[in-house]
């Protein structure tokens, strides 16, 4: 007897872009950060079950923007530096909890695991993987072990742009560095947010191709919605008080209400199925198929990661992210209990956070089995899971995440019921049988547009829109530029898909670092505002182009003809 069902794991890797853009506590060190506890161990994990002979596969989405810095020769030396810095901050922390007047065992010996902890992942970064982390992740492609998804150029988010073109160029953008960092063309694809839309009619009387339509024309055949995307009620969390959508907690700091909830009537569509995505949505013609499918996240597995009541990052047992030491910012304490304050936290230990998370990868595991083979008996199909996260999540967020979710592979990998797999593996093998029509709709807060477009980020939209209507129009008025001209036209368009980064709305709406965001933002307005002028009063200011380059070194391969108007 076959496999009752498949499972995927659906990992987006992204960060802002911060290249040169100092350290802590917002800038460079993000990337460094993320490297050293996500990318790294996750490489470390993934190929020590390649060297065992674990048959595992996961779909891994890594974004143009991401991909790019890690890339860069000046933040790999970076993180370099960073490596050696933290390693020295352990063994600094080694004497000072020696030393009589400040004397802590425990302390001492989490400071000498720190210390080899950080020791081997950078010798797994110089030795084994060759400072080439996004190598290492296309060899396990190359392999067949990993599906790597594309995304767009710098994580806009699709729905609130205005211009198609702008669409198109973000594409464009993401494709062709997706091609120049894994030597493929990509088959699936990572909505930012999970944001989607469909076709629609504007004010105006002009029908908007949805957003699958773009996909189809560059022959992508899978992208990833939120689960009420595919079955419709309300979104996720909702009914049992949690956050809404794995960025559903956002401070209440606004005079102007928040979006209304994106709820829709409840329809028979699963997410344990593919569907192909309706070409145009309800009324504007009838509904045909558009080639590209979509693949809805599975609620009961990644509540188990991402609600705060019920996903295993809370454990009692694992590493508390929010308190560090004073002397060296290393995380020295467990989240010992539910709403303990940070200065009664207990100590942490890595052989207790080990054992929990053997425990929550066994459960995890048979969960999926559960649920498959429930889905099986129920209606005599194949089913599919597909459990979406962050990628950051793990490692970063969680510590213990990465060990975790190595060993859900390794015990999916044993389970004949389950066949493990990769989005398009899936599709080939088992392709959609059902045109679904998807709403829109995100991951965001209440499933809505809210926690990229409030009362404190819609100020950004309109420079957006504008920027967006003189980029088309100097395309128009420049078909055949002269080399100066070319160098201005693309490093505006450069600094144009830089501004339409959701990155910077985001970390404004959840306060993270919303000094820096806005910094950003009005940086590569400023920026796109000063070369077009240039162009405009046909004086192209090539040097002030070039330095801009140095600045970001994003996207070599860009064609500023990406933005011409549809």
């Amino acid at each position: 007897m076959g496999a009752l069902g498949a499972f995927t794991f659906v990992l987006h890797s992204h960060l802002p872009y911060a290249r040169l853009a100092g350290r802590w506590p917002h800038g460079e060190e993000w990337i460094h950060e993320a490297a050293t506890e996500t990318y790294i161990p996750l490489l470390q994990t993934l190929y020590d079950l390649k060297e065992e002979g674990i048959p595992f596969r996961l779909t891994l989405g890594i974004t143009p923007t991401l991909a790019e810095q890690l890339t860069d020769a000046d933040v790999l030396n970076h993180l370099d530096q960073y490596l050696d810095n933290r390693i020295q901050a352990a063994q600094e922390d080694m004497a000072y909890f020696e030393a009589p007047e400040t004397a802590d065992k425990h302390l001492q010996q989490m400071a000498k695991w720190y210390k080899n902890w950080f020791k081997n992942v950078k010798e797994s970064f110089l030795k084994r993987f060759n400072r080439d982390i996004i190598g290492a992740f296309r060899l396990l492609q190359d392999e067949g072990f990993i599906e790597i998804i594309a995304s767009v150029g710098t994580h806009a988010y699709l729905p609130l742009i205005r211009s198609d073109s702008s669409i198109n160029a973000q594409l464009q953008a993401g494709l062709h560095s997706y091609q120049r960092m894994f030597h493929r063309p990509a088959s699936g694809f990572w909505l930012p947010e999970c944001a989607y839309r469909p076709a629609y009619i504007t004010e105006s009387g002009h029908k908007r191709a949805g957003l699958e339509s773009f996909l189809a024309q560059n022959n992508l055949k899978v992208f990833f919605t939120e689960t009420h995307a595919i079955t419709g009620g309300q979104p996720v969390g909702m009914a049992a008080g949690d956050v809404i959508g794995p960025y559903g907690y956002v401070k209440r700091r606004y005079v102007v209400p928040a979006s209304p909830v994106a709820i829709t009537p409840e329809r028979p569509a699963t997410t344990f199925k593919s569907y192909y995505v309706s070409e145009t949505a309800a009324g504007l013609g009838a509904e045909q198929h558009s080639g590209v499918a979509v693949i809805g996240r599975n609620a009961e597995t990644g509540s188990q990661v991402w609600s705060a009541h019920l996903g295993y990052p809370g454990d009692f047992d694992y590493r508390e992210f929010h308190r560090r030491a004073g002397t060296s910012g290393l995380h020295y304490w467990r989240v010992t209990g539910v709403g303990v304050d940070l200065g009664e936290k207990d100590y942490y230990y890595p052989e207790w956070a080990a054992a929990k998370s053997d425990q929550h990868a066994e459960h995890f595991a048979h969960l999926v089995g559960d649920l498959l083979r429930d889905y099986h008996h129920k209606t005599g199909e194949f089913g599919l899971i597909a459990s979406s996260y962050d990628t950051e999540l793990f490692g970063h967020w969680w510590f213990e995440g990465v060990h975790w979710l190595g060993k859900v592979l390794r015990h999916l990998a044993g389970n004949k019921d389950i066949e493990l797999t990769t989005a398009s593996s899936y599709l080939e093998r088992h392709p959609p049988t059902e045109v679904l029509h998807v709403p829109e709709s995100s991951w965001g807060s209440n499933g809505t547009h809210f926690t990229w477009d409030n009362a404190d980020t819609h100020w950004m939209w309109e420079p957006i829109y504008e920027s967006e209507q003189r980029m088309e129009k100097l395309v128009a008025r420049f078909p055949n530029p002269a080399e100066n001209e070319k160098l201005v036209l693309n490093q505006a368009a450069r600094e144009l898909l830089l501004l339409q980064s959701s990155d910077w709305p985001f970390l404004v709406t959840t306060g993270q670092a919303r000094e820096y965001a806005i910094q950003r933002f009005s940086q590569h307005l400023e920026r796109f505002n000063r070369l077009v002028v240039s162009l405009e009063n046909n004086m192209p200011d090539y040097e002030r182009a070039a330095e801009f380059w140095e600045l970001d070194k994003i996207f070599p391969d860009i064609d500023y003809r990406w933005f011409a108007q549809i």
